[in-house]
């Protein structure tokens, strides 16, 4: 993981996992968990951005 990365995810959570996954489910998820709650918003940016790519 980059120092990139994770100086997005934890200044803006959606902008990570949208260069992780693109337009997603995963991007919608992030963004309504950072605009209710931002700490778990936090949290699965972390979750998506560390995982091995996967097909979607």
């Amino acid at each position: 993981m980059s120092t990139l990365t994770i100086i997005l995810n934890v200044l803006a959570p959606p902008v990570s996992v949208f260069m992780k996954r693109g337009v997603h489910n995963d991007f919608a998820i992030s963004i309504l968990l950072t605009l209710l709650f931002f700490i778990p918003g936090i949290i699965h940016a972390f979750y998506i951005t560390r995982q091995k790519n996967r097909v979607l």
